[in-house]
């Protein structure tokens, strides 16, 4: 089906274009009408022309008899406001469409997101959270607008604390560390190698001469490694599974696995001649980045000790990702910090033609997690809070929470319930914040059933399906005829015909917030239509009316939720 936006948009362009070709109509929901064209005011200008004649003349041309009526307003705002039997046909093709209304992609892209990437030995913390969330939200929101994803966790498994780790784990035994390793406590086990590392000289010896071992490929060292990366790996894909997150261990691609081709990088780089010698390292000078004096900075490929950096090995993976898995978009969901590093790297890849235009390259740039005091979280001991921690006291809360709903859910399923509720808390509340802003982690907030929660949401479909319970019946969506007189039923509807817009629009944009913000005006506007609308207790035509109105707006919040990676449970 065309979707309510694309129809008007549709009709508009087509008026716009015959006054002049290209112009944008600016078609934007507004509570002036249903949806308002904006766009009169900037063709006029260009034109020198009278707004009101313009668009009077666009208003005659746009063939919108049978979808809106049209107003013109103030100097020459275009206000839409939809007949009500053009929203009858578009509510009747979205309860037959399986995907109401969000189209999927005639001709995929393959698309390579780059997300979570925590370091091996070392606990995922809070300032994973937001790169994994996020980045799963889009590798699902593409997936389901029918494009190839490959995800990308390119870990740390690299580099010259390796030798200090093997040499601990040997230390303490190889099964003393698995089950360390095995139970999650990574940290410590990375916090006693460095100790000893700092104080004991002969330790430290041993861990530079297992370094060279490591890059030399010695079997043994390698063998060893592997357990460290295992362990690891098993520990993330138990973190991942508590926050329903769909990476798994394929799709982990850590630094190691680039050191064959850093060579070949810098050997291209100097035959295309970008290589410049910097106090002994090799770098390159992309144009456009200086520092406070206004000097060029380098982007160093090959350090002065002979060794490489984190710039040499993400261009190994960025080439890789281009020449090798052939992607047509790269999303790397990575921090602020790393803004100019990056933008240096993809400057540098341009520049040596790794990276050709028709590929769309793109930071998707977030914020930070915050603390009541609007600092980096910490916990009370200013240590970083593991992500599992949170995740297991998010769990807890929820519990207590139905319990004291007095849910009738027991046993399994209520716990499980639980992890659905602890899992929406925490990725809504980060989805739904404007990604490059920080937020403040509030648990008590975020897991409320009231406000703009991802539990309100679940508790909203939940209200929802318990309509269809208290039926008594089995019920079929049949040819409901949307009259659409109560006033919350009209406003729900204009809600619902939304939903491919606000889709698309957070696709389009690496935006989840926008969607999130859809899904909590669904609700909102559901809440306002079930206390104004009796559903059950109406009759005929129009409780079958109202009962589609309810399933569509059911469908609607567990689709949208689902492409968050967040449930929506039947019940709680």
């Amino acid at each position: 089906m065309t979707s309510t936006y694309e129809t008007l948009l549709t009709r508009l362009q087509v008026a716009f274009d015959a006054v002049e070709l290209g112009a944008d109509p600016v078609l934007r929901t507004s509570d002036r009408g249903d949806y308002q064209a904006n766009g009169v005011m900037a063709l006029a200008k260009r034109l020198g022309r009278a707004p009101r004649d313009v668009a009077v003349e666009i208003v005659g041309a746009a063939q919108l008899d049978d979808v809106a009526d049209v107003e013109i307003a103030g100097p020459g705002f275009l206000n839409l406001t939809l007949r009500s039997s053009f929203l009858d046909r578009q509510l009747s093709s979205l309860a037959l469409d399986p995907r109401l209304g969000v189209t999927e992609a005639s001709s995929g892209k393959r698309v390579i997101i780059d997300y979570s990437a925590p370091n091996v030995a070392k606990e995922m913390h809070v300032g994973h959270l937001r790169s994994t969330v996020i980045g799963d939200a889009l590798a699902r929101m593409y997936r389901y607008a029918g494009h190839e994803v490959i995800a990308r966790n390119h870990v740390g498994d690299w580099g010259t604390n390796f030798g200090m780790l093997i040499e601990h784990l040997l230390d303490l035994g190889e099964d003393r560390a698995v089950a360390t390793l095995s139970i999650g406590d990574l940290d410590a086990f990375y916090r006693e190698a460095r100790v000893k590392f700092d104080a004991d000289d002969a330790f430290k010896e041993r861990s530079r001469a297992r370094v060279v071992s490591l890059q030399g490929g010695d079997p043994e060292t390698l063998r060893l490694w592997h357990v460290l990366v295992d362990e690891s790996l098993a520990y993330f894909n138990e973190v991942y599974t508590k926050l329903d997150v769909t990476l798994t261990s394929s799709d982990a691609v850590g630094e190691s696995y680039y050191n064959d081709m850093l060579e070949g990088v810098v050997r291209d780089l100097d035959d295309a001649g970008l290589l410049v010698e910097s106090e002994g390292a090799l770098c390159v000078f992309p144009s456009g980045f200086q520092n406070r004096e206004g000097e060029r900075l380098p982007l160093i490929v090959r350090k002065s000790d002979d060794g490489f950096g984190y710039a040499a090995s993400d261009l190994a993976a960025l080439r890789d990702r281009v020449t090798t898995l052939h992607g047509d978009e790269l999303l790397y969901v990575v921090g602020a910090p790393q803004v100019q590093h990056l933008e240096m790297v993809f400057a540098v890849a341009r520049l040596a033609h790794w990276l050709p235009d028709a590929v769309r390259c793109e930071q998707v740039v977030f914020g930070n997690v915050l603390g009541a005091d609007h600092k980096m979280f910490k916990s009370r001991g200013g240590e970083t809070v593991k992500l599992v921690r949170l995740v297991d006291e998010a769990i807890e809360r929820a519990y207590v929470i139905l319990d004291e709903r007095g849910t009738d859910i027991d046993g399994d399923a209520k716990f499980h319930l639980a992890e659905q509720i602890a899992r929406a808390a925490i990725k809504y509340a980060d989805l739904a914040t404007e990604r490059q802003h920080d937020y403040v982690f509030d648990l008590d907030r975020m897991i409320a059933f009231e406000g703009d929660t991802g539990p309100y949401l679940q508790y909203a479909h939940a209200r929802l399906r318990s309509i269809f319970r208290r039926l008594g019946e089995a019920w079929q969506p049949g040819n409901a005829h949307f009259a659409l007189e109560a006033k919350a039923e009209r406003e729900l509807a204009l809600g619902l015909v939304g939903l491919p817009e606000a889709f698309n629009s957070s696709l389009s944009s690496l935006q989840p917030h926008r969607l999130c913000t859809y899904l909590f005006d669904v609700a909102q506007r559901f809440t306002s239509f079930y206390d104004a609308c009796p559903v059950l207790a109406s009759e005929g035509a129009l409780r079958e009316e109202r009962l589609a109105l309810c399933e569509l707006t059911s469908r609607t919040l567990e689709l949208g939720l689902s492409v968050l990676g967040i449930d929506a449970p039947d019940q709680m």
